[in-house]
């Protein structure tokens, strides 16, 4: 399995992360749950009406976190939206439930995938394991 299988898996099993973003000189972390590999990129789904998507285009700088029995993930990057209908589409049938709030074309749905990423494994008494996609 490569990196970025890897943490899309232990992100599903997870089911929610959070993710943590900059409003100004304060943060801000907020419950998520889309992570898709598209492309060979990891991606995640907001709107583009919420504070999440202002915030990430004034300082495009995230990191997010999730835990599964006893081990945590924790990944940080830039975010980049790609207004690509494939993507956006590809997001929403493997979310479906997203799907009574967002289309494709509604000009609301965002997806944007993580660059220049660093995803470290840690676990109670085990050393850390860093991947970098």
């Amino acid at each position: 399995m490569d990196t970025l299988e890897r943490v899309v898996e232990f992100l599903d099993k997870a089911r929610t992360y959070y993710l943590a973003t900059c409003d100004g000189d304060k943060p801000r972390v907020r419950p998520f749950g889309t992570a898709l590999a598209y492309n060979g990129r990891l991606y995640i789904q907001t709107g583009k009406v919420k504070d999440v998507s202002k915030q990430l285009a004034a300082n495009p700088n995230a990191e997010l976190c999730a835990f599964i029995d006893g081990t945590w993930l924790r990944l940080s990057g830039e975010l980049v939206n790609d207004d690509d209908r494939e993507v956006k589409v590809a997001m929403l049938e493997k979310m479906p439930s997203l799907k009574r709030m967002y289309s494709p074309d509604d000009g609301n749905t965002q997806v944007l995938y993580f660059k220049n990423t660093k995803a470290v494994f840690y676990s109670f008494g085990a050393a850390p394991e860093t991947l970098e996609f």
